[in-house]
């Protein structure tokens, strides 16, 4: 288990100002859809878990933004994110978190915290034309300029961390640049932590998972004004009319890949195996209970999924329960496989 201060302290530093502490101090806004899982048929080969080796599995998904504002801005640029809870033969659930950008920020909880402090929103300061080609110039990306109605900078403090620690410098340089999806279902989300699978053969492989829409990833035009409120009402226009599908890839890791890292990446030739198809095919009426009680958690695994040694890992681990707690969410049977 991780250090309960620093998991607590994150999740009090993660609450923006702008927020609500009732809701998730970040994804604070998001949909949830019910469908199911397919295993591919090789899936069995590589993972005991039952939602591998079974038919269908139901499953309950929940879009989000990664944004802690609990003021809806679906068209700024913004990381999402898709937690998805598979609800097992047995009567037990599992759950698999992911977000679209494929590293996370820092390597530690000590550095996770450091990160979280420095990157807290601060007030916009934009810059003027003559900045922008002066950083140019310094082959330096120039800042963004402000929304409409944006004045709080979710970006600032992020990058100034990202300049003095170079392990966050990719992922906070995708997350400046991410933009807007158009739709929850046209982006590729990823699992970032490493876990550890059983095969019937008891061979235990590290991989990491990550979900790709079958419709492809698709986001908006930056150069267009962006809307604050889409990305729930054409999700469920969407399923109204037609499900929408994920494949979920399993990337198996080789000998020299940092297992225990997640600001690390992997080669992008490891070997990836189509692990099962995800169907969305409704959206739930009761949102309060099916989406903002819900109470996900990247620990709650099952049989022939463990978790990796990855320090980060486990510091979310508490830090998901801790948030829970303190916002009123559902209590989930707990368990770290």
């Amino acid at each position: 288990m991780s250090d309960p201060g620093i998991a607590e302290k994150l999740v009090e530093v993660l609450h923006r100002p702008d927020g609500d502490p009732a809701l998730r101090p970040v994804h604070t806004i998001g949909i949830s859809a019910t469908g199911y899982f397919e295993p591919s048929p090789v899936a069995r080969n590589f993972c005991v878990a039952d939602h591998f080796c079974a038919g269908k599995t139901d499953v309950i998904v929940r879009f989000s933004n990664g944004s802690g504002c609990a003021v809806v801005h679906d068209g700024w640029s913004d990381v999402r994110g898709m937690a998805v809870r598979f609800h097992l033969s047995d009567g037990t659930d599992t759950d698999l978190i992911a977000m679209t950008l494929p590293e996370f920020f820092a390597p530690t909880p000590e550095t996770f915290l450091e990160f979280a402090e420095e990157a807290a929103p601060r007030e916009y300061e934009g810059e003027t034309p003559w900045q922008k080609i002066l950083n140019y110039l310094h082959l330096v990306l120039p800042k963004r300029d402000p929304y409409p109605g944006e004045t709080i900078s979710p970006d600032d403090g992020a990058i100034e961390f990202a300049d003095k620690n170079a392990y966050s410098q990719l992922g906070v340089m995708q997350a400046a640049q991410i933009g807007a999806p158009t739709s929850y279902v046209r982006a590729a989300y990823h699992a970032v932590h490493t876990f550890v699978v059983t095969g019937p053969d008891g061979v235990r492989r590290w991989v990491r998972f990550s979900w790709q829409p079958i419709a492809g990833v698709l986001t908006t035009n930056a150069e267009e004004p962006p809307v604050d409120d889409y990305l729930r009402a054409e999700l469920k226009d969407r399923l109204a009319k037609e499900p929408a599908r994920f494949s979920l890839m399993m990337m198996i890791g080789e000998v020299g890949d940092d297992f225990n890292n997640s600001s690390r990446p992997w080669p992008p030739h490891r070997k990836r195996i189509m692990m099962g198809t995800l169907t969305l095919d409704a959206v739930p009426e009761d949102q309060i209970a099916q989406s903002e009680k819900l109470s996900f958690n990247p620990g709650l695994l099952t049989n022939g999924i463990e978790t990796s040694d990855d320090p980060v890992l486990k510091v979310r681990i508490d830090s998901y329960k801790i948030s829970s707690e303190w916002r009123g969410g559902t209590p989930c049977p707990f368990s770290e496989g």
